[in-house]
């Protein structure tokens, strides 16, 4: 039986991502997350944004998930229109459950207006885990930003500082927990 290179193997091992960028497209594509997503880019952080790591015939689910379950921070981004997505809020279930760290970004939107609804569609599990989801989000230490208002140099930087600190943070705990199985 012939064995895999290590630089193969590793490369094959290695998480998709060390970010996976949660948001709702419609809302912030074009501004927020694709900004972050650049930026973080252009620092060499591997990033996750669907428009840009996904192709046509990709199974979405599939490539998402992997990528959430893959990553090591996921940044969720707020928008007004968030709790409406399905998507979303899977996402946003699938990085609680995980135990990633997540950077809430309130975009144009404040924690308390952030509100899974039921609309008929969900059933009461996925409206429970959802629900869940969301609060823990809520209750997580972020980034806020008015659009309207707000400086948006100044945010990125906020924010792609953030989210390197707390990648920071995850190696160390990594690294601990390694030394501690020794």
């Amino acid at each position: 039986m012939q064995r895999l290179p290590a630089k193969m193997i590793a490369k094959i091992a290695r998480p998709a991502c060390d970010v996976f960028i949660n948001h709702r497209g419609i809302d912030t594509k074009r501004n927020v997350s694709g900004l972050l997503y650049d930026n973080l880019t252009r620092m060499g952080v591997r990033s996750f944004l669907d428009s840009m790591n996904m192709k046509p015939g990709d199974r979405l689910f599939d490539h998402i998930d992997r990528a959430i379950l893959g990553c090591k921070v996921g940044v969720a981004v707020f928008s007004p229109r968030y709790c409406d997505s399905y998507f979303c809020l899977h996402e946003l279930a699938l990085l609680m459950e995980s135990n990633k760290r997540v950077v809430p970004i309130f975009y144009d939107v404040k924690p308390s207006q952030l509100v899974v609804k039921d609309n008929g569609t969900r059933s009461p599990k996925e409206l429970q885990r959802f629900s869940l989801a969301l609060e823990e989000a809520k209750n997580t230490v972020g980034l806020t930003f008015d659009s309207l208002n707000g400086d948006w140099s100044e945010w990125l930087r906020n924010a792609s500082d953030a989210v390197i600190m707390n990648l920071r943070e995850v190696e160390e705990e990594r690294k601990h927990a390694r030394k501690q199985q020794r």
